[in-house]
């Protein structure tokens, strides 16, 4: 299958990072709906990552999808869904992130502290570093935050081997739900690629997560 337009985008990234400007922000006049390099990009929120300057992407090249931890939702497949079989894109990147949020807590432990519990409270306070105020509510949704598996660790701690296995872990999961919907295929004539990568966001860089492999547990 063909990888064209991302192994292009990996070669902006290392111009990206040696601190050279791939990405023109002026505005290009009309262009056409579709994706100019058939790419669909699903990444974190954080504000460190500006998708079309670490990709070298130009205004019209490709979707953007952004949430936080860059996770893989039933949101994200239906966008994908829709960029792929009614706009043409033929090529997925998958970024999560070093110093993610996502690591700093559970979805219990969230839920928990937003409903009013006071341990929770306290460790969410001492995770970011600011009191954490309660709702004192509940609430059905959503449903789930989706952090990351494994052992918790400060927010916006260093990189770390743990750190970048927890972020392997997750994008190996992300990859993985891609691939295996049936409405995005990755084989036969309409195929699409699906690659996964961690950013660093101290030294600008994509490192790509191996697939498949491992996936995680919850110790």
């Amino acid at each position: 299958m063909a990888n064209v337009n991302t192994d292009k985008l990996l070669e902006n990234n290392k111009l990206y990072a040696s601190g050279e400007q791939v990405h023109n922000s002026s505005h290009p006049g009309e262009q056409p709906i579709n994706p100019a390099k058939h790419v669909a990009v699903v990444a974190c929120m954080d504000a460190r990552l500006d998708v079309e300057d670490l990709l070298g992407l130009q205004t019209g090249d490709a979707h953007i999808i952004r949430n936080a931890g860059g996770v893989i939702t039933d949101d994200a497949i239906r966008c994908l869904i829709i960029s792929h079989h009614l706009l043409n894109t033929n090529e997925i990147i998958l970024i999560h992130h070093t110093r993610c949020g996502m690591l700093a807590f559970t979805d219990d432990l969230f839920k928990a502290g937003l409903e009013g519990d006071p341990a929770a409270e306290n460790l969410l306070g001492e995770a970011t570093g600011r009191n954490f105020t309660s709702c004192n509510k509940s609430s059905s949704t959503p449903d789930q935050f989706h952090a990351f598996r494994g052992p918790l660790e400060p927010l916006d701690a260093a990189p770390s081997e743990g750190q970048i296995e927890r972020l392997s872990w997750d994008v190996r999961r992300s990859i993985s739900r891609v691939m295996n919907h049936p409405w995005i295929p990755t084989t036969g004539p309409d195929a699409s690629t699906v690659r996964g990568f961690i950013y660093d966001v101290d030294t600008g860089k994509l490192e790509e997560v191996s697939y498949p492999g491992p996936m995680g547990t919850f110790g």
